[in-house]
């Protein structure tokens, strides 16, 4: 049975994943595009989103990678521009200092900003990629931003194609990360996701894989055929500031 809170039982709630912290042995962090909207990084499947005006199969794939490059470079430069001045906001901070006090081993985040490591999280299995790391599609080469910003060749190869290092329609996740995620989850007795609408696969799958608790923090309500045994329903970092605060307490 899901307990839901939200609004003013939403305390009641937080208190109650508290106490799951408090008695877990490993916990493991999902986050999606609702840990980065309070950094004003627009959720792109928001109403607002940039997945609402643009169709991202056309773009963020890879076919117009390798057919239409200056559309693919336009539309890359735009998202790796709105993240200049971006910075983490204090919920990745307190995950970051979750990990080091060892509350939470791992985050597996579908994020590309890079924002928990800017805060300090060490363990992290970026399972969409990274934008703020570009290499070159040929030789895989790691290149410099501006590099891709400025239209450059590879250094190593002389390729015209570098690309932000993320996963595009039409390629698989990262083995790396998409396997220590799934083992990370797999050892955890509390699953804690916050921020994600749980709409794509395969990283929506990974919740079936705990045999423990399941918590979700989000601005609303995830509908899925597997159960959440809390549900606290708000804004992430709102949530996580009254979640350190509770869980000091306890």
């Amino acid at each position: 049975m899901t307990n839901i809170y939200k609004d003013d039982a939403i305390q009641e709630g937080i208190k109650a994943l508290a106490g799951l912290m408090k008695e877990s042995n490993y916990s493991v962090v999902l986050t999606g595009a609702g840990m980065d909207t309070e950094s004003n990084i627009p959720d792109f499947r928001g109403k607002d989103g940039l997945w609402r005006k643009i169709d991202p199969r056309l773009v963020a794939s890879v076919d117009t990678l390798e057919e239409n490059y200056s559309m693919f470079r336009e539309f890359y430069i735009e998202r790796i521009n709105r993240l200049k001045g971006v910075n983490p906001h204090e919920g990745h901070y307190i995950l970051a200092e979750f990990e080091e006090k060892g509350i939470i081993k791992s985050i597996a985040t579908q994020n590309v900003s890079a924002l928990h490591e800017l805060a300090g999280s060490k363990n992290v299995n970026e399972l969409h990629g990274n934008i703020r790391s570009i290499r070159c599609n040929n030789c895989n080469k790691e290149a410099n931003i501006d590099d891709f910003i400025n239209n450059h060749k590879c250094e190593f190869c002389g390729s015209n194609i570098l690309r932000p290092d993320v996963v595009l329609f039409g390629e698989s996740l990262p083995a790396g990360p998409w396997n220590q995620a799934q083992s990370d989850i797999r050892k955890s007795d509390l699953l804690i996701v916050i921020g994600t609408s749980l709409e794509v696969s395969p990283v929506n799958q990974l919740p079936l894989l705990t045999r423990g608790k399941r918590a979700l923090i989000n601005n609303e309500d995830v509908y899925t055929y597997y159960d959440f045994d809390i549900k606290l329903i708000g804004k992430a970092k709102d949530i996580l500031i009254r979640l350190r605060d509770t869980y000091n307490k306890i």
